[in-house]
């Protein structure tokens, strides 16, 4: 028998000798911090032509893809040791003068350019400030625009411009990094507006263009649903959209455009917890579907008409339950075979269940939905109902919470009806079906039913986005092809118009990691009553992010002076926010400020748990990368 301590020095023996030989396996490689972080690592971006090389100076092994994001892990006498993954060894080496250095992980997605111009990009700062500051600015840009329609000659600086078909960043991602920002003020109306140096990278190879027709494969069609509130209150309101959807319905039934325009139907009250005899608190009453007969639509409306027969608690309703049920159960991709523009029409006398409200259903906030809802190109409209019962404070708070939900880019579909008028009201939905089934029309070339002006600036300008998106889905439009310029957040000719929306590219394991600080700060800021319970909040949050830290997969950094600071990651964005700058200090200088910020985690908590759990979500911008570094386009309105 071998002695004890004989054993335990063999065992030694043994460990170190696996060690020598396998040295790789034996320490995880990480790629280098960025200067005065100790969370975010250094990242590259490959210039067009950059190779990839075994060795300093050694051969050619391969060509990168233009702006391809990369990790350093060694510099040495101008050359990098780069590789795809944060968590893998190194690919290789590339020359230091192929990459350009990436500070943040940030990215521009196109806007959908319906109501605007399409923006160029320039070769230099100076060139977009020129067009910017220039008398004649609209005269110039159509010039230039004309020029980039008939072949880019490089004049005054272009270098490309924003494909006129609208490119969905969720859809198919594509990553158009931020080289550079500076901000300023525009020269028009003196809003602060990001001049931005980008790159174009697309991720797969464009397919075949079509010929440039206006005839697709697939039909152009719209997908309606209804979200009816059917508590008492509201049978007089479900009868008039049943007539007003019948009008519309006769006037398509077996015609080709009916056969394009598709509804489904959902009901919601309240909590059956607080009050059973509601029945439900979300029921779909019908699916959306391609029918050639709407005669069940029209049933199922005519059943919600049988409402509630007892009230419920208080006197807003769980309207955010329905929209959510409408947005995520619908299913508006038919087998595969995707309805194109898709709508969500609230009908409501109420406002909606506050997420600190005890009965109510979902965590997730006006705002947080809206952002879900936009990132799959689904438009929430709302008909509210300001009924003398409401009272003025009621309306007030719904138009606030209804304003933030039916925003779509830069309009907002929001409808009050003014004393709850019945005839009002039955004219605004008949007027609003009308407009969504004129969508179609227009998309075939025919006549519409209503003019523009009867139809309204914005539901025009939302039909030509809807057909934007579906000419690009269709055609395969991608972000230019290679190219790296300047241009402005905000459309040059209307600053009121956002173009190219700034966003983080964030790693599942980022949005992980923030989920779970806002978890702790959450659990932990609820236990606060009084000033000396907020001091000894931040020092436990200290302390969990201290453990956190332990985990190379959680990004904190345990020594940061605020709260935001703990997310390095975050920092030196164009973006900033009450949690970002909160300190010790202003934490416990004012309650009501700490039950905003803790309504507001709590919100945008629920949200990054639905995307955590959402495969669509995550991209991977390498092969077989690990699942903690697919990637997500996060817009930054839902950041902590």
């Amino acid at each position: 028998m071998i002695p004890r301590r004989a054993t335990f020095w063999l065992a030694l023996m043994l460990a170190v000798a696996t060690l020598a030989a396998f040295p790789a396996a034996a320490q995880q490689v990480r790629p280098l911090l960025a200067p005065g972080k100790s969370t975010v690592y250094q990242r590259v971006l490959t210039r067009p032509g950059a190779y990839l090389h075994s060795m300093p100076n050694g051969p050619q092994d391969r060509m990168y893809p233009a702006f391809q994001p990369l990790y350093v892990f060694d510099r040495q006498a101008g050359w990098l040791s780069v590789g795809a993954s944060a968590s893998r060894l190194p690919e290789g080496w590339v020359e230091e003068s192929a990459v350009l250095p990436w500070k943040q992980n940030i990215v521009g997605a196109f806007t959908n350019s319906a109501g605007r111009k399409r923006q160029l990009f320039f070769d230099t700062e100076d060139h977009l400030r020129w067009l910017m500051n220039n008398e004649a600015l609209t005269q110039v840009q159509d010039r230039l625009l004309a020029e980039a329609e008939a072949g880019l000659s490089g004049g005054d600086g272009v270098v490309s411009v924003e494909p006129e078909e609208f490119v969905n960043i969720r859809d198919d991602l594509y990553v158009m990094p931020i080289l550079d920002f500076e901000q300023d003020l525009s020269p028009i109306n003196y809003d602060t507006v990001l001049l931005m140096e980008v790159a174009s990278v697309p991720l797969e190879e464009p397919a075949a263009a079509p010929a440039a027709t206006t005839q697709t494969s697939d039909p152009f069609d719209v997908g309606i649903v209804f979200v009816l509130d059917t508590t008492q209150s509201m049978a007089p309101y479900i009868a008039r959209t049943q007539k007003a959807l019948d009008k519309v319905i006769s006037g398509i039934e077996g015609t080709d455009i009916g056969k394009l325009v598709n509804f489904g139907v959902f009901g919601f009250r309240d909590s059956t917890d607080a009050v059973p005899g509601l029945e439900y608190r979300t029921r779909e009453l019908i699916p959306l579907a391609r029918r050639d007969d709407q005669t069940p639509v029209l049933d199922a409306i005519g059943k919600a008409t049988r409402v509630a027969t007892v009230s419920s608690p208080g006197f807003n309703e769980d309207s955010l339950a329905g929209v959510e049920d409408a947005i995520g159960k619908s299913d508006w991709d038919q087998d595969g075979n995707p309805i194109n523009a898709r709508y969500v029409i609230l009908v409501t006398d109420a406002g909606p269940k506050d997420p600190r409200d005890p009965n109510a259903r979902s965590e997730i906030g006006a705002a947080e939905l809206q952002v879900d809802a936009e990132g799959q190109q689904i438009v929430v409209m709302t008909l509210h109902l300001r009924t003398p019962v409401g009272g003025e404070a009621n309306h007030a708070y719904a138009a606030d919470q209804y304003k933030a939900l039916s925003r779509f880019g830069d309009n907002s579909f929001y409808f009050p009806i003014e004393n709850g008028s019945e005839t009002a009201f039955e004219d605004v939905a008949t007027r609003l079906v009308t407009a969504l089934t004129d969508h179609v029309r227009v998309a075939r070339g025919e006549a519409t039913e209503l003019s523009d002006d009867e139809a309204g600036k914005e539901m025009v300008e939302l039909g030509r986005a809807m057909r934007l998106a579906y000419l690009g889905d269709q055609r395969g439009t991608q972000a230019p092809d290679v190219i790296r310029g300047w241009v402005s957040d905000l459309a040059v000719e209307d600053p009121r118009r956002t173009a190219i929306e700034p966003r983080l590219l964030i790693t599942k394991n980022e949005l992980a990691t923030m989920a779970d600080l806002l978890r702790v700060m959450t659990d932990e800021g609820e236990k606060v009553t009084s000033s000396d319970d907020a001091m000894s909040f931040f020092v436990r949050v200290r302390e969990v992010v201290a453990q956190m830290a332990q985990d190379p997969k959680m990004m904190v950094d345990a020594n940061a002076d605020s709260l935001g600071g703990t997310l390095e990651f975050l920092e030196d964005l164009p973006y900033q926010s009450q949690l970002m700058s909160m300190t010790e200090q202003r934490w416990g200088q004012s309650a009501m400020m700490r039950r905003t910020i803790l309504d507001t985690m709590r919100q945008k908590l629920a949200q990054y748990r639905k995307w955590l759990l959402d495969p669509t979500v995550w991209t991977s911008l390498s092969d077989n990368s690990p699942d903690g570094e697919h990637v997500f386009a996060m817009p930054f309105d839902i950041l902590p």
